[in-house]
């Protein structure tokens, strides 16, 4: 609490920065040891590195210097790290994230982040978390207008919380092995810019009709969706600024849930109530999958207007096969209006708590 309510982002400032005001801190009574502080700490710190990377400009993150972090990420905290570049993407047929990534002159990456606990053998569970690291979305050719786009540095929440999640996993130290998997790339209007109308073959061998060049999100996670799943995964979390649809129906506090298994959406309600994040069951109703039926493809990336964020998640469920999964849409409360609590204005840093509670319980 001291550390996320005294955080600011100033770096970018030349003048008119504050000084700290807090200059010690006295814990009377803790029931913790000093390791314990310490794990908190860390924890503290690595919801404040998901904040930073939100709030950071896209001429600073890009999805190459989201993949660098990755990599100080793994070198800090012993993680394996494997990084797939355009040219890795285009051997492994992920061609939805290149199709996403076709009109920027920034190239896509897909991370990969592995923990192994001490120990862990072949037998060992495994979980992956998934997020999304759209590092700017313009919309496409389907432009977003002025009022929505100035703000799509934070598309990449998601990811954010993936990494923030892979950066404090060694303080809460689970007995899984767990994959922080991000697909990034940026969304752009350049000439050879993925068009509406076009069908795309992805990794999982489905094709997609694209009506909607900004209903980007949904087609990177599906390449890294269909990628977690062949790591022998038992559960699949993903998390990922979806649709403004979730924000219309929860508002701007509040992230939905859905999910193909009770016992875990069950765990992720649970593990963000005891991190202080908050979640809402969403319904995963199947009746409206018919919106996603194509004339020409195995699916279109939208449906209708209604029930949009449902939608989108029924269109990822088509890429985790039997597995178990969550998704999380935190499109609202991935970026304050303005302070709450200790969240900041800005980037929140929300799923990393939820996510490292999530890993912990798994253990």
């Amino acid at each position: 609490g001291v550390i996320l309510g005294h955080y600011s982002f100033d770096c970018l400032k030349t003048k008119d920065v504050k000084p700290p005001k807090l200059a010690e801190v006295t814990l009377v009574g803790a029931q913790g040891s000093s390791a314990d502080i310490e794990d908190a700490a860390n924890i503290a710190e690595a919801i404040a590195f998901a904040r930073d990377i939100v709030n950071q400009p896209t001429i600073n993150i890009k999805p190459s210097t989201l993949a660098d972090n990755a990599v100080q990420i793994a070198k800090d905290n012993g993680l394996e790290c494997t990084i797939f570049d355009k040219a890795a993407l285009e051997a492994k047929g992920m061609n939805l994230i290149l199709g996403v990534s076709a009109g920027s002159s920034e190239e896509p990456r897909l991370i990969h982040l592995t923990y192994r606990p001490d120990g862990a053998t072949a037998d060992t569970p495994q979980i992956a978390l998934v997020g999304k690291g759209l590092t700017f979305d313009a919309g496409g050719l389907c432009l977003k207008p002025y009022g929505s786009i100035e703000d799509m540095k934070m598309d990449m929440a998601g990811g954010a919380a993936v990494l923030g999640a892979m950066m404090g996993i060694t303080a809460v130290k689970p007995g899984v092995i767990v994959h922080g998997i991000v697909p990034s790339s940026e969304n752009m209007t350049g000439a050879a810019a993925y068009k509406p109308g076009d069908v795309i073959t992805g990794y999982a061998g489905k094709s997609v009709e694209v009506l909607n060049t900004d209903a980007e999100g949904r087609l990177i996670l599906a390449d890294a969706l269909h990628y977690a799943n062949e790591q022998n995964v038992v559960e699949i979390v993903d998390c990922a600024t979806l649709t403004g649809a979730i924000c219309v129906a929860l508002g701007l506090e509040t992230a939905g849930i859905f999910g193909n298994n009770d016992d875990l959406i069950e765990e992720i309600h649970a593990s963000a109530k005891a991190a202080g994040e908050t979640v809402w069951h969403m319904p995963l109703d199947r009746r409206l999958k018919k919106q996603l039926k194509s004339d020409i493809a195995d699916m279109t990336n939208v449906g209708k207007r209604w029930g949009g964020a449902i939608t989108a998640a029924l269109f990822l469920e088509e890429f985790v096969s039997e597995t178990n999964w969550v998704h999380i849409d935190l499109a609202g409360p991935a970026m304050g209006e303005k302070p709450n609590d200790y969240r900041p204005k800005g980037g929140t840093g929300f799923g990393v708590a939820t996510l490292l509670e999530y890993v912990a319980r798994a253990a």
